[in-house]
């Protein structure tokens, strides 16, 4: 670029303070050309900065591609459009959406700042990086680069077919939301730098669905060396793959998803792949929990079952953070009545039911929240415990614990008497972004938000979250399994449920036993 080309620059970004418009950031140079951004509150932001070429026509369904080179300077100061998907994301939708955003508290690119990579969660069918729970300036302000990234979700980032192993390299198909979070963890090594952050710094952390993308991301060899701390809040997938999903055995092996994408191109009414990249985006028979719109274990990206890998040690060491909320069970169709949850439990548990049921009480006229804790570490309490025995079993990497229970008590004439913290509670608290008009807000809401905050940013700059004036924080251990409780303050406790949990762990067991595999069929 000119000389007076940069000149003219600068002054814009001076004078611009003084004439009521957004004040610019200067322009950041990367690998592909330069971005600008905005000035807000102290931090420079970038929102809408490409990572990888539009997943569009030809690219439909491929490994995202390496972005294109501009010239000039490009601005990126709106969040791009989110993927498609079926719901309305507030930056609108777009198939075109493999795009990232950045604040950044440096002032010089020498600054080599930790960067902590936020995952949205969705179920891999929905999600989007301009959600304003997402927004990074607190975090940010606490010392760290704040990335967000888009992934392709529901059948655009999963779907899996024939054709589509057939035509790639690795013979392989689906899990192209994974590869889209690859590809951006690769682009934010190659580039972080110029935005003061340090590429051999960063941790990725994600809630639900990203919380379950940070465990594969843990466990896939392709994303080796990328990061070196991971924070998963309600995630985890340490379950056996299963035709017939349910939460917490949601993967299924690369042949059956062929043959259910075989299903999809029939429904889509295409009679091969190239007419199924044809068709408009909105006219695919696509929708939450149908077949296609979850990652499975391709050999490739997933190897194989997660919870195998962890036992021979094949995954990436680094150490993490890891979680749960209260009442997950309350967000996900709780049953209506006891004879419902015993019916439930009897179908999917088979003969492990009976002793499931004790081990997870139901009332004789209400379902409480011992009777819905067994969704809730089906889905996640399970995988969690198994992650951090695991790690601590064959690891040097540390794992740190916690439970997060923030509520409050509600009175007995109310409809919320009984229930704790439900599924997302927590990533306001984690972003700093709370509601205090809401009516679970309580007193002690503000302090333990800024606990969360400072001990996730301690994680991603040493490690470790504690540091002078927070209560300790234990690591877990076998032999010692503390966990961090965050229950109007932070204090450390056992396991929550570790009597159920290990009555949960003999179901999984069999399952991965000929009989059980038989059995799920």
């Amino acid at each position: 670029m000119k000389k007076q080309t940069i000149f003219w620059l600068k002054l814009l970004v001076v004078a611009l303070p003084f004439s009521g418009i957004a004040q610019l950031a200067a322009p950041v140079k990367t690998q592909e050309g330069l971005v600008q951004g905005t000035v807000e509150n102290g931090l420079s932001v970038f929102k809408g900065v490409p990572f990888a070429a539009p997943p569009v026509g030809e690219l439909r369904w491929k490994a995202p591609q390496a972005p294109k080179s501009w010239e000039g300077v490009k601005t990126v100061t709106q969040f791009a459009p989110a993927p498609f998907q079926g719901g309305n994301p507030p930056s609108g939708k777009s198939e075109d959406c493999l795009y990232l955003n950045i604040w950044s508290p440096a002032k010089t690119p020498k600054d080599n700042l930790p960067v902590m990579v936020w995952i949205y969660g969705g179920g891999f069918s929905f999600g989007s990086t301009s959600e304003p729970v997402y927004s990074g300036e607190n975090l940010a302000k606490k010392g760290v680069i704040l990335v967000s990234v888009a992934y392709r979700v529901g059948q655009m980032g999963f779907l899996a077919h024939p054709e589509l192993s057939a035509e790639s390299p690795n013979h392989v198909s689906g899990n192209y939301g994974l590869l889209d979070l690859i590809a951006g963890l690769q682009w934010i090594q190659k580039n972080i730098k110029a935005f003061g952050g340090n590429p051999d710094k960063v941790t990725i952390f994600g809630e639900s669905a990203g919380g379950i993308a940070v465990s594969m991301l843990c466990a896939s060899p392709l994303a080796k060396g990328l990061f070196h701390g991971a924070i998963s809040q309600s995630g985890g997938s340490f379950g056996p793959y299963r035709s017939t999903t349910y939460p917490g055995e949601n993967l299924k092996l690369l042949p059956f998803a062929e043959k259910q994408g075989l299903e999809f191109m029939e429904k889509a009414g295409a009679q091969n792949l190239a007419d199924l990249r044809k068709m408009p985006a909105d006219k695919l028979p696509m929708g939450f929990g149908m077949p296609g719109a979850w990652p499975i274990i391709d050999g490739y990206v997933i190897p194989d079952d997660q919870h195998i890998l962890y036992q021979k040690g094949q995954y990436n060491h680094t150490p993490i953070l890891i979680g749960y909320n209260s009442d997950e069970g309350a967000s996900f169709s709780p049953p209506k009545t006891p004879q419902n949850y015993i019916d439930g439990t009897k179908k999917r548990y088979g003969k492990f039911a009976d002793d499931l049921i004790q081990a997870y009480p139901v009332g004789e006229t209400n379902v409480p929240k011992t009777a819905r804790d067994l969704a809730r570490d089906a889905a996640f309490g399970w995988h969690t415990w198994s992650w951090a025995s695991l790690q601590a079993q064959n690891s040097k990497a540390k794992v740190y614990y916690y439970y997060f229970d923030q509520h409050p008590d509600f009175p007995a004439d109310s409809p919320r008497y009984g229930y704790g913290s439900p599924h997302g509670q927590d990533v306001g608290f984690v972003f700093g972004h709370l509601n205090p008009s809401s009516t679970e807000a309580t007193p002690t809401d503000a302090n333990v938000s800024e606990t969360i905050m400072t001990y996730w940013t301690n994680f991603a700059k040493n490690g470790n979250p504690n540091s002078k004036g927070l209560p300790t924080w234990e690591t877990f251990t076998n032999d010692k399994p503390r966990v961090m409780y965050f229950q109007q303050k932070a204090m450390m406790g056992g396991v929550p449920s570790e009597t159920a949990l290990k009555s949960l762990d003999k179901y999984f067991e069999w399952r991965r036993t000929p009989e059980g595999k038989e059995w799920a069929k």
